[in-house]
């Protein structure tokens, strides 16, 4: 069924990047649902970060982007913060801060007061599963401690958003181990379907993406190649055609999603 004019969360129109004489992203268009996962999929170089980059205002493109129907560049930059939020592949924080102060850096663009932010950081630490870090000092946690309490910062941005939340994600689970990996897109994957959001996150995974997305959105040399429910997406052919690698797909026995193993 096509999405209704008020399911858009996100839409970009035309979008290019260049890094020089390089064209990373090649005119690329999409519209990205509310209520939705989103894996952008793709191999090294082919532009999913720079896109995802493009699409938070992080990096400067030709096209349009709009956000909840208005474009980009009209939204005042503490509103926009309020709705939309981007988890990087890494964070160059140094400060000594507690971790439960990191999660708090969240609350600077809304109106609480300092016990309310407290509160919301506990809650979104526990969502997160870092609510036992709360007193440790940041630059002591590990790389998969510090992305998964980033995460818990950004749903603690976005908090009063409502039914009108961004989540990009670039790689969130580049450093965790599985069972993390796991809670961690099931976590993304709620919060879409029940808090109607639209969660946009690059996935090197194609497992993972096929579990917990509703729609992958494939890369190849900074434009859009396949786009599709996993069952229409994770085939064979497209495998090979984008990675160059030789795979057989199966089904889940009991969740039901395709899989890649080696063929």
């Amino acid at each position: 069924m096509k999405a209704s004019h008020f399911d858009i969360a996100l839409s970009a129109n035309n979008i290019h990047v260049h890094f020089g004489d390089t064209c990373v992203v090649d005119d690329v268009s999409l519209a990205v649902n509310k209520g939705q996962v989103t894996a952008l999929l793709g191999p090294n170089g082919a532009g999913k970060s720079t896109l995802l980059k493009a699409l938070a205002g992080e990096l400067v493109c030709k096209g349009e982007v709009e956000i909840f129907s208005a474009p980009r560049r009209h939204w005042k930059k503490d509103d926009l913060a309020r709705h939309l939020s981007m988890l990087p592949q890494s964070s160059s924080l140094s400060f000594p801060f507690l971790a439960q102060e990191v999660v708090e850096l969240g609350a600077i663009p809304l109106n609480k007061s300092a016990r309310e932010i407290t509160q919301l950081a506990r809650i979104n630490m526990r969502k997160a599963g870092v609510e036992h870090l709360a007193q440790r000092l940041y630059p002591s946690l590990s790389g998969g401690e510090k992305q998964r309490l980033h995460l818990a910062r950004i749903l603690t941005q976005l908090s009063e958003a409502g039914d009108k939340q961004i989540l990009l994600l670039d790689e969130p689970t580049s450093a965790l181990d599985l069972s993390h990996q796991h809670n961690s897109l099931n976590l993304a994957r709620n919060i879409a379907h029940n808090e109607n959001a639209a969660v946009i996150v690059v996935l090197h995974d194609l497992n993972l993406a096929a579990q917990y997305a509703d729609r992958m959105l494939v890369l190849k040399q900074g434009q859009i190649a396949y786009d599709g429910t996993p069952e229409h997406v994770m085939t064979a052919s497209m495998i090979d055609d984008v990675y160059g690698y030789k795979a057989t797909i199966a089904t889940h026995p009991s969740l039901g999603f395709p899989m890649m193993y080696s063929s």
